[in-house]
C-alpha cells in the first residue's frame, strides 16, 4: 500500500459509518494511515457554514469519523495553495487554508481543483493492513478522486 491509493468498503462494513465508501488514502507509513472518505457530499455546502457564508457553495465531502471539528482538504493547485504536501502527481493535501479559500471567493480555483472534507479517516500502524486482510477493505486499481 502507499499513499495515492483507492480503497472501497465490502459488505463487511454494510450498516456502518463506511458502507459504499471508497477512499483516497492521502498518508501511508510506518505510523499508519490516513485517508478521505470521497464519494459522500456532506448535506451542506461550503458556504453554509458560518465562517464562509460569503464563499461560493463548494460542496463539502464527508471525509471521515475522526476529528469532525475540522475542515480537511486535496487540491491540484500548489501554485496557488502553499504548503501542500504532495499525496501522488498533481495531488495535494492540505496547505494555506486562507489562500484556498480567496482564491475559491475570486473564482481562480474551482469545485473540480479541490474537495473540502469534514472529518478523516485514521488507522494506527498495521492497522488498515489488519482489516484488508480481514475482508472489510478491498484495494481499488484506479479511483477519481475530482
Amino acid at each position: 500500500m502507499n499513499a495515492g491509493m483507492f480503497i472501497a468498503s465490502t459488505s463487511l462494513l454494510e450498516d456502518t459509518f463506511f458502507e459504499k465508501a471508497v477512499l483516497f488514502i492521502t498518508e501511508y507509513n510506518e505510523n499508519g494511515a490516513m485517508g478521505f472518505v470521497v464519494n459522500q457530499e456532506y448535506p451542506r455546502k461550503f458556504n453554509e457554514l458560518e465562517e464562509f457564508r460569503y464563499s461560493p457553495p463548494f460542496p463539502l465531502y464527508d471525509g471521515g469519523p475522526v476529528d469532525r471539528e475540522h475542515l480537511y482538504f486535496i487540491h491540484r493547485c500548489p501554485e496557488l495553495i502553499e504548503e501542500g504536501i504532495q499525496v501522488v502527481d498533481n495531488i495535494y493535501m492540505g496547505g494555506n487554508f486562507k489562500a484556498a479559500v480567496k482564491h475559491m471567493n475570486n473564482g481562480t480555483i474551482s469545485e473540480q481543483d479541490i474537495r473540502i472534507f469534514i472529518g478523516y479517516c485514521g488507522w494506527n500502524a498495521q492497522e488498515l493492513e489488519g482489516e484488508i486482510a480481514e475482508g472489510s477493505w478491498e484495494i481499488l486499481k484506479e479511483g477519481k478522486v475530482f
